[in-house]
């Protein structure tokens, strides 16, 4: 058994549990009031009554948000969009950060300069629109993943990556004949699984949570994904929320627009705690050699 002694506490350790401590607080707190609205009676709801707790429990504004079709299609285009975006984003950023991280490769610095350059000037929305409309590639899915491909600074952190990797293995490869291909894809993605659940991530989030670049780029309604959908229920409903979805007086318009955030934000709550792992990891890239 531990024991635990004041005489080992710090100033510095006190202060710093205090600010975890309040940063957990205000991180923990709004999704537990967004999820126990959404669970809550509609009396207790319009009442002020619900604070960290469902009252009154019911699944009234989730059975509501599901009868309208405009949610499961967009649950499901925004799946779609997700995970081809992310295994696109995965693939070209794999491909692209291996011939960066050799030292031999032809123009090394000139590209690193140019892709580096792209953080900081942006030509812009306008540009970027025109370039998408010239391709073709308005009210189609490609425009969603195609234009951000390979994201600059997840780039840089996988090519961190493969630089600090053992160099006697691309060269035992080398020796056995291996292709620059089959190293590659047989050797060098194989051993990169923490960098990649780590960008990977990052990847994820950003699809998941996209609403501009579908609003941009989408005109048709029926490929909106979630998210727009929801800023359509959040803005332009009358009193936040769609009178085709609910009587405002049989629900609270809260308890709707609570509900699909909670369900927007279920898969990203499954799928964190199982590449938490490899996002640790992760973001130890570069520390060590190996």
């Amino acid at each position: 058994m531990v024991k635990f002694s004041v005489k080992h506490l710090s100033l510095f350790s006190v202060v710093n549990a205090i600010i975890l401590i309040c940063l957990a607080i205000i991180t923990i707190y709004p999704i537990l009031y967004i999820t126990a609205v959404s669970f809550s009676d509609t009396a207790a709801v319009l009442q002020g009554r619900v604070a960290l707790f469902p009252v009154g429990f019911n699944l009234d504004a989730y059975a509501q948000v599901l009868q309208d079709d405009r949610i499961p299609r967009a649950y499901l285009n925004t799946i779609f969009y997700t995970v081809l975006g992310t295994t696109i984003n995965l693939l070209f950023t794999a491909i692209a950060a291996y011939p960066l991280s050799r030292a031999g490769f032809f123009g090394r610095k000139f590209f690193m300069v140019a892709i580096i350059l792209t953080m900081f000037l942006n030509p812009g929305i306008i540009p970027n629109y025109l370039i998408v409309q010239e391709l073709g590639m308005i009210d189609t899915v490609w425009a969603l993943v195609l234009p951000n491909a390979i994201w600059t600074f997840e780039l840089i952190i996988l090519k961190s990556f493969y630089e600090n990797m053992s160099e006697g293995l691309r060269e035992a490869a080398v020796m056995d004949g291996a292709s620059e291909y089959r190293i590659l894809f047989q050797i060098m993605i194989p051993l990169s699984k923490p960098a990649l659940a780590s960008i990977g991530l990052f990847y994820f989030m950003g699809h998941w949570n996209s609403f501009f670049l579908p609003l941009i780029y989408l005109n048709d309604a029926n490929m909106y994904p979630l998210q727009v959908v929801l800023r359509d229920m959040l803005i332009f409903s009358e009193g936040g929320v769609n009178a085709n979805l609910v009587d405002a007086s049989a629900l609270a318009p809260q308890a709707m627009k609570n509900a699909t955030i909670v369900l927007a934000m279920v898969p990203v709550l499954l799928i964190y705690p199982f590449a938490q792992k490899y996002f640790a990891k992760g973001v130890m890239l570069g520390s060590e050699k190996g």
